[in-house]
């Protein structure tokens, strides 16, 4: 599994506007074999600075199956507005340092 964050920092948009835009987009990572969940997050600090974090299979399954494939063409309109944004556009490999707190 590979981690994408992209880093938005809106000057022209609402951050209401690039959630909307994922919002619509969704559903064609949803279809997408490829991509296994996202979460967009916005900053406290920075309401205009937002990251969207995918999990994919793989970086060579987003950049060839993905974005070669018929759910990119979708997808890649309904953000399109947005994509001079964009900040930073990266995959990470996850380490084995993670702990999440479960509630019981």
């Amino acid at each position: 599994m590979i981690v994408e964050y992209i880093r938005y920092e809106l000057k022209t948009h609402e951050p209401h506007e690039l959630v909307e835009a994922y919002r619509l987009a969704a559903p064609h990572f949803e279809a997408a074999p490829q991509c296994l969940g996202y979460e967009m997050s916005h900053c406290v600090e920075a309401p205009s600075s937002l990251t969207l974090r995918i999990l994919w299979t793989s970086t060579e399954d987003h950049l060839q199956a993905f974005r070669k494939g018929p759910h990119f063409p979708p997808f890649l309109a309904a953000i399109r507005p947005f994509i001079g944004e964009i900040a930073e556009m990266r995959h990470y490999a996850p380490t084995d340092v993670a702990w999440t707190r479960t509630e019981g």
